[in-house]
């Protein structure tokens, strides 16, 4: 690979090299992109990868979660656009037949063997956050482990929406989990900055019980409700201490339970 300086630097031992297959941009802030499957990965959906580029001798990576899913011949990303950025300064300019690196060791807390059974599954994500559930909602397991799966994407504006909206309508038209999506899958969406058919952060909108009205649901009970969260610092916090005033234990992979939240993007 060939660095901003026309420098030839190989990447190390720990990355694999893939060739962008799909660019597309939402938003002044927002894009996403696919890239090649190596051929040895393999990931459980919800997990997330480091992905960059090199930056002279040495390799540019953050944590990116995978937005499709386990089964998938290609590897979908939704990122941000950060001007003065390390790396998405750059990543957001990339187009398709260009490289990236790719990490060879997935992990994370978003995946479905973290909770215990439950009936109800609710994914609330906020901007960007929404990317490992883009994958979860496409997963044939999921759709075997709950009885209904409710989406929930709360951004600053509309126009930032449009990514879940358009990942929620594929999984309903994929030939594998389409029949089971439509039938399973509910997307709330929620604004924070425009006029919305329900305003405000997802955690007011759980805590004054706009969200159930607007489902014409039942509230949370940690009886039967499995919840996933991935979102901001902030964010995930406020859901955390929600979460656990409503009953819920937090899980992990080593120790399933009623909750998880990406501790990877906690701060």
């Amino acid at each position: 690979m060939a660095d901003q300086a026309g420098i030839v630097a190989p990447p190390p031992a720990s990355v694999s090299v893939a060739r962008v297959t799909a660019v597309k941009h939402y938003t002044d802030s927002l894009f996403a992109f696919s890239c090649e499957r190596p051929a040895s990965f393999r990931f459980r959906s919800g997990e997330f990868v480091m992905i960059g580029l090199m930056n002279g001798p040495k390799p540019l990576l953050r944590a990116y979660s995978i937005a499709s899913p386990a089964w998938d011949e290609q590897l979908s990303f939704y990122s941000i656009k950060v001007p003065d950025g390390p790396l998405t300064s750059r990543l957001q300019h990339i187009k398709v037949g260009d490289e990236v690196l790719v990490g060879k060791k997935p992990t994370g807390t978003l995946v479905l063997d973290a909770l215990t059974p439950g009936k109800r599954l609710f994914l609330v994500s906020t901007g960007t956050g929404v990317a490992p559930f883009a994958s979860l909602i496409r997963e044939p397991e999921t759709y075997e482990r709950y009885e209904e799966v409710i989406l929930t994407h709360t951004c600053r504006t509309a126009a930032e929406l449009v990514y879940g909206a358009e990942v929620v309508e594929a999984a309903k038209q994929d030939p594998l989990v389409g029949e089971e999506a439509s039938a399973k899958l509910r997307l709330v969406t929620s604004v924070t900055r425009e006029a919305h058919p329900l305003e405000g952060r997802i955690t007011t909108l759980i805590e004054n019980g706009a969200l159930f009205e607007h489902l014409g649901a039942a509230p949370l009970n940690p009886e039967s409700d499995r919840i996933m969260i991935c979102g901001s610092a902030a964010v995930l916090q406020a859901m955390k201490t929600l979460c656990e005033a409503h009953g819920f234990i937090e899980g992990a992979n080593s120790e399933p339970a009623s909750f998880v939240i990406e501790r990877a993007f906690a701060g």
